[in-house]
């Protein structure tokens, strides 16, 4: 590292800090520090969610992937795209949810079911939680300290410690002091601010890399692996583990069954401005997810060309050598790609793309903390209270279960050793409650017949599955089912329990219209008001009905909404293609390379440049917009998740 990139790198650091103290005032109840008052607008909304994916573990999980399926993934991830839209764009789950004005998912469950089952699905959701998370800091100190070269082990003062752990602290000590200073506010500001800088900073890493390497270098690194594992024909990759075609189908299906069920961002999810700008950030946090694709795919496949090309031998052989300094086989496994991406990037652009893995840990692990440390108190302190909390009690609450997690990720991190992919860890801790708290999500916001009986039944199937599976992988690293399929499984006993169990036990259709503030209860709350467009006459406008467009959605929603999901149609009918044709006659080996050149790199770049300035600009307008509705907001002290007669505390003195 340079002294111009570490400047580049550090200078995320005076951002923290100065929105860190700026955001504080704004917190004057505690709707603002759980939900940012509930007043944030779509743009702020995607970009600042999207940081929790931009993190430098969230790299080295992607990295991991790409060297084992290469595009191949890809091209059986297009199964999803209309799908995965279709939810997104009908607002599935999420406007529902919106509607009860929950500030955490266990409160929903009170609402709906009761206080009992809100106490023990907030205990699961906040111990999965935290053990998904336990291995981010530590993953994300790893990366950087190997990024940066320094030594393994350091010794302080005679004592002698992992690199890893100090920077940890120090990195947990910074998203500390952004999830206790504004909660929310200051996480969804610094997010937000943080992924703009992003958005312009991987158009420059994108630039850089074109320059250095050119497509028949990457290609050839491509095509150059066995029979059963091509990283380029997709009908060549039959012998690839984990990450194939049955990774994608049942990633499909626990994707529409787990929508919003991980609490891993919780304040988002109740802190837009009204149900409908919920749905569109989610809708345009896709078009932005298709930008950031491009850097992360890219500086995969050149770090691979980077190690295994003839033409980069000489350098490649000083990566191995401190990648052999490593003494963990699974960390060397890990930290391969990483180490390999600081030696290829030049002066500067290194300082970038640090930049941007600092951000991502700090707007991710602020984001992380203030999530789990509020669901500790939402979901099982404030229920069991007989005397509410006071409002200022209430955010010391909150602020010390937030340093209480952030306590655990330390000694989880630095215990803790992996056996997984960091991928097959997320998906297996996060089973353990998204398992069986899926069911009561979609058949409490949908069907008026579900019951307490039923969610507690796919609570205890799904969960028990789940821990059964991480237990048995601990045990035995060559048990059958990978976490993937487990949790697959484990979300179909939980829903046909739920369906058959409410069935037996119902005996009163549940009232929706109250949970949802809907009909008489419409005005039982003061809330922003929505508008809705007649539908106007034309040839599609069933087809806007088809994919979840309704009259809420002005003209440019539409555009926004129907644009994103016909390319999601072009990538699928390619695919669908593609697969008629491969089965009549394959297509020659020659023609894929190119194909993932346009397809895999080059429109992805084309989005990372429209979507850099598109979202430039809407973030800018968000942040301008929040910080003028905060200062006109009104705070009600009543409202701080407490429940009482399936009815939200503050809703009763209306």
């Amino acid at each position: 590292m340079s002294r111009l990139d570490w400047v580049i790198a550090l200078t995320p650091l005076v951002l923290v800090f100065l929105v860190g103290l700026y955001s504080k005032r704004y917190v004057r109840g505690v709707a603002d520090f759980m939900s940012g008052g509930r007043v944030a607008d779509r743009y702020l909304l995607s970009i600042a969610g999207g940081e929790l994916q931009a993190g430098a573990v969230v790299f080295v999980a992607m990295f991991e992937v790409i060297s084992r399926s290469g595009f191949s993934l890809t091209w059986w991830g297009w199964l999803s795209g209309p799908i995965g839209l279709v939810v997104g764009i009908s607002g599935f789950v999420v406007y529902r949810y919106r509607e009860t004005r929950s500030m955490t998912l266990a409160q929903f469950f009170e609402l709906r079911y009761s206080k009992s089952f809100r106490l023990f699905t907030g205990f699961l959701g906040f111990f999965a939680g935290i053990l998904n998370f336990g291995i981010i800091p530590a993953v994300g100190a790893r990366c950087l300290a190997y990024f940066w070269g320094f030594p393994e082990h350091v010794e302080v003062l005679g004592r002698i410690f992992p690199t890893y752990v100090l920077l940890m602290a120090g990195f947990l000590s910074i998203s500390l002091f952004v999830a206790l200073s504004g909660g929310l506010i200051t996480v969804m500001i610094i997010n937000c601010l943080e992924g703009i800088v992003a958005q312009i900073f991987y158009i420059v890493i994108i630039v850089a890399l074109l320059l250095m390497f050119n497509w028949h270098e990457i290609a050839t690194v491509l095509q150059a692996q066995p029979a059963g594992h091509s990283f380029l024909n997709p009908f060549d990759s039959g012998a690839v583990k984990d990450f194939n075609v049955w990774y994608v189908l049942m990633a499909i299906i626990t994707g529409i069954y787990g929508t919003m069920a991980w609490q891993n961002a919780v304040g988002y999810q109740g802190a837009a401005l009204t149900p409908h700008e919920a749905r569109m950030g989610n809708v345009l946090s896709r078009w932005r997810e298709m930008g950031k694709g491009a850097v992360v795919v890219l500086l995969g496949i050149c770090a691979m060309t980077y190690l295994n090309h003839s033409d980069f031998a000489s350098q490649a052989a000083s990566v191995g050598v401190e990648v052999g300094k490593i003494s963990d086989p699974k960390v060397q496994s890990q930290m391969t790609m990483p180490i390999a991406v600081s030696h290829l990037l030049p002066i500067g652009i290194k300082g970038v793309l640090c930049a941007i893995f600092l951000m991502g840990v700090f707007g991710g692990d602020a984001t992380h903390l203030h999530s789990w440390g509020s669901i500790f108190v939402q979901d099982i302190l404030v229920p069991l209270r007989k005397k509410p909390f006071g409002p200022r009690q209430h955010l010391l609450a909150l602020r010390c279960s937030i340093v209480g997690v952030a306590f655990f990720a330390f000694l989880f991190g630095a215990l803790y050793r992996q056996v997984d992919y960091i991928v097959m860890w997320w998906l297996v801790t996060t089973a353990i409650y998204v398992g069986g708290v899926g069911a009561a999500i979609i058949g409490g916001l949908y069907w008026k017949k579900g019951t307490t009986a039923g969610a507690w039944a796919a609570l205890f199937a799904g969960s028990t599955l789940s821990v059964s599976g991480i237990i048995a992988r601990q045990i035995s690293p060559h048990f059958p089912l990978n976490p993937q399929e487990i949790g697959f499984g484990a979300c179909l006993i939980a829903m046909t329990l739920y369906i058959v169990v409410s069935l037996l036990t119902n005996r009163e259709n549940f009232n929706m219209d109250r949970l949802l503030h809907r009909g008489a209860y419409a005005m039982t709350v003061s809330e922003p008001k929505e508008t809705a467009s007649a539908a106007a006459p034309g040839r599609f406008v069933w087809l806007g009905r088809l994919i979840g467009i309704d009259s809420h959605f002005s003209l440019g929603d539409k555009w926004i909404a129907g644009t994103i999901f016909a390319w999601s149609i072009l990538l699928s009918s390619i695919f669908l293609l593609g697969m008629a044709w491969n089965y009549l006659s394959s297509w020659p080996t020659w023609f894929w390379p190119g194909f993932w050149h346009v397809v895999g790199i080059g429109f992805p770049i084309f989005f990372a440049v429209v979507t850099g300035l598109w979202f430039t600009w809407g973030g800018i307008r968000g942040i301008v917009r929040f910080f003028a509705r905060l200062r006109d907001e009104r705070v009600n002290h009543l409202d701080d998740g407490t429940v009482k007669d399936h009815q939200n505390l503050a809703e009763q003195s209306h």
